[in-house]
């Protein structure tokens, strides 16, 4: 099974922002218990859409640039990119369906 790995800091988050056709960044924090209802959907959306997105998650006390890049006041946030450029975001917890029809409407 695939599972969502950690992006490290900033310069990972650019990079794959320039190189992947669809990513999704879950921003998590440890402390954050609705962040751990969260983390199964993501390894089971990174599962089934290995071949045609990457799912990724960032947490966001190591990364304080990611609250300020794309305006969070929240977490668990899913921010959602197509070809470098931000789409969207969910915010809080959502449905297995919810997070999985996103993706589905920035595939190529």
């Amino acid at each position: 099974m695939t599972k969502a790995e950690y992006v490290k800091n900033e310069a990972e988050l650019d990079a794959l922002l320039s190189s992947e056709a669809v990513l999704v960044l879950d921003c998590t924090a440890t402390w954050c218990g609705p962040c751990k209802l969260v983390a199964p959907l993501m390894d089971q959306l990174a599962d089934e859409f290995q071949d045609r997105a990457t799912v990724m998650k960032i947490d966001v006390d190591s990364n304080k640039f990611v609250g300020t890049r794309y305006g969070l006041s929240s977490i668990p946030a899913v921010i959602f990119f197509q070809n470098g450029e931000f789409r969207e975001t969910l915010v809080g917890v959502k449905a297995y369906e919810e997070f999985s029809h996103t993706v589905k409407r920035y595939l190529l």
